[in-house]
């Protein structure tokens, strides 16, 4: 056992390998076309397959094939695995080594504490579906839930079919606004107990770690901005995400969250997310 530890440390000590896995890692539990891991990271096709290969002799990526496309997912058992084995080994678990947050990870944790959560949604631009988001759950459940949302390009105003979509269904929408992901990050910024991602570009860019590592999630969903045809057309893409959205958040504010521990919670998230989608840890 202790060989294929080392093995997945050396393969990881590849920066270019390391860039691979942790845009898995970003998008779990989506699993990823080689030729979108390359578009992402500006990487040659021929180099990808090697860094994918390496990263899959070593058990810590899968390979699952829908076609002819080759598709790519972190596997989170084998990080696990690799992560107990640095501390417990290593670190020998001493707890003046080992930080008490990641070994309580490990563990499963104890349940969220009772109270209002923070939930912060991510998108690109923040002027459609993280607005939708946050307006969804202010509405579904603003007794327990305070919403935010916040772009990591964030545009200067919020898309006009997104704010009619929600008007017409009875939403205020007058206090909405883009917000850039970094009113979210200083000291002063609210203790966040969620962070959804709820576009693939949002997902793939590197971000630093959130304080007091809330739960996160990647909810990707289409683009509705993108739609093209009459404006009819244009709007159902809306409507079709925010009925998706609503599917989910009226998901997620029905689970315990006073009763599941971490690791239990990050995998009804996960799911929440992608429902097709097993994890194998």
């Amino acid at each position: 056992m202790e060989e294929i530890r080392f093995e997945q440390l050396s393969t990881l000590s590849h920066p270019q390998r390391m860039e691979v896995f942790r845009l898995l890692m970003r998008r779990y539990p989506d699993a990823l076309p080689a030729g979108e891991i390359t578009d992402v990271l500006g990487l040659k096709a021929s180099t990808a397959s090697v860094y994918l290969s390496a990263l899959r002799e070593a058990g810590l990526i899968t390979q699952t094939r829908s076609g002819r496309s080759l598709l790519y997912r972190a596997n989170i058992a084998a990080l696990r695995g690799l992560v107990g084995f640095l501390f417990n080994d290593c670190c020998r678990g001493r707890p003046d080594l080992c930080p008490p947050e990641a070994l309580a990870s490990l563990q499963g944790g104890p349940a969220m504490s009772d109270g209002k959560y923070n939930v912060l949604f991510i998108c690109t631009g923040n002027s459609a579906r993280s607005i939708i988001a946050e307006t969804l759950l202010r509405h579904l459940a603003g007794d327990r839930f305070n919403a935010f949302s916040a772009g990591t390009r964030p545009y200067s105003e919020l898309n006009p079919i997104a704010l009619a979509t929600l008007h017409d269904k009875g939403f205020d929408t007058a206090g909405l606004r883009s917000k850039n992901i970094s009113e979210f990050q200083g000291p002063d910024a609210p203790k966040l107990d969620f962070v959804f991602t709820v576009c693939d570009r949002a997902a793939n860019e590197e971000c630093p770690a959130w304080a007091g590592q809330p739960i996160s999630a990647h909810w990707g969903l289409p683009d509705p901005v993108k739609a093209t045809g009459t404006e009819a057309e244009k709007s159902l893409a809306f409507q079709q995400v925010f009925g998706m959205l609503k599917h989910r958040l009226s998901a997620f504010t029905a689970l315990p969250l006073d009763t599941l521990d971490r690791i239990s919670l990050q995998k009804a998230v996960d799911e929440i997310g992608h429902p097709e989608t097993e994890d194998h840890a």
